[in-house]
């Protein structure tokens, strides 16, 4: 990439049969629809993807699936996380070959008792910068377990070549986000914001250069983003109030599900089905959140019909 990453790189869901299997032909279907929801990228494998109910070979085939399909219409970014610097190491360059543009990575997990020190977080990320030529974005998150103070992340975009994006998902991101602008400064290429935009004005008050949501409502924050950037503030905080509704179900009822359940409904993909232990929503929160994404007109709602 020559221009940094801006505005908003969704993440794509993974799709599945009804009877759990994955859905290549629903995936390319789905990046087609959110190429025409208007985004700036793509990310795929994370987890609102559901990386962590994924087989090896499944993540190997959805990746060249997806880049494939896109073949460079917008820049694809590969989450590659895993507890083991080898396998991380191995996705990247897989990922890379393929035509990734950005890998996003989690510090390393697995549990609370199983989580490195700062070191070893630091020699992990080291790790993937030195086996690829592409940007890698930190996907900083209470779900790791893992504390990556700013120093910490200051450090790593300051020393390791290829860390310079950041998408900020803790508590207080706002104050994060701008302590790590502020420490890193030109290191810091991308600080972005995730969590479904639950957080984004706050986040763009901090400095962030955009967002990383689910592919719920793309065509909709997106104008946030942009309008903020472009010094339209009120305008911005206008087209909040209007996504917000949505926002805050998604974060707050659905989750992860919330795209899958939308896409299906308009026609995106055949099933919305989730892998146990995930459990389908209710009833009750299936019908509010398409209430809500039909008074939005989302695209997704309506892209397949």
């Amino acid at each position: 990439m020559i221009q940094p990453l801006t505005g908003i790189l969704p993440v794509a869901p993974t799709p599945f049969h009804a009877d759990g299997a994955i859905d290549t032909e629903g995936m390319t279907r789905v990046l087609d629809c959110m190429i025409d929801q208007g985004v700036d990228a793509i990310c795929i494998l994370a987890n609102y993807s559901e990386q962590f109910v994924l087989s090896d070979e499944e993540r190997a085939t959805l990746t060249r699936v997806s880049l494939e399909h896109v073949s460079g219409r917008v820049p694809v970014i590969v989450t590659t996380s895993h507890f083991s610097t080898q396998v991380v190491v191995d996705r990247a360059r897989e990922a890379e070959a393929l035509g990734a543009a950005m890998l996003m990575m989690m510090p390393p997990y697995h549990g609370v008792g199983l989580v490195p020190g700062e070191a070893a977080i630091f020699e992990h990320f080291a790790a993937a910068s030195d086996a690829v030529s592409i940007p890698i974005m930190v996907q900083d998150a209470p779900l790791s377990g893992a504390t990556l103070p700013v120093p910490l992340l200051v450090r790593m975009a300051k020393e390791i070549e290829n860390v310079s994006y950041f998408k900020m998902e803790t508590p207080f991101a706002a104050d994060k986000l701008a302590a790590l602008i502020e420490a890193g400064g030109e290191h810091i290429v991308g600080p972005f914001d995730g969590e479904e935009a639950v957080t984004l004005l706050a986040d763009l008050d901090a400095g962030c250069t955009g967002t990383m949501t689910s592919a719920l409502q793309p065509e909709l924050i997106r104008p946030i983003v942009t309008e903020y950037r472009a010094g339209n503030v009120d305008a911005a905080l206008a087209q909040w109030r209007v996504c917000l509704p949505l926002i805050n179900h998604e974060n707050r009822q659905c989750g992860l599900r919330a795209a899958k359940t939308v896409m299906q409904a308009g026609g995106v993909i055949g099933s919305d089905h989730v892998r146990h232990p995930l459990k389908p929503m209710t009833d009750r929160t299936r019908a509010r959140l398409l209430q809500l994404a039909a008074e939005s007109d989302v695209i997704a709602l309506r892209w397949g019909k």
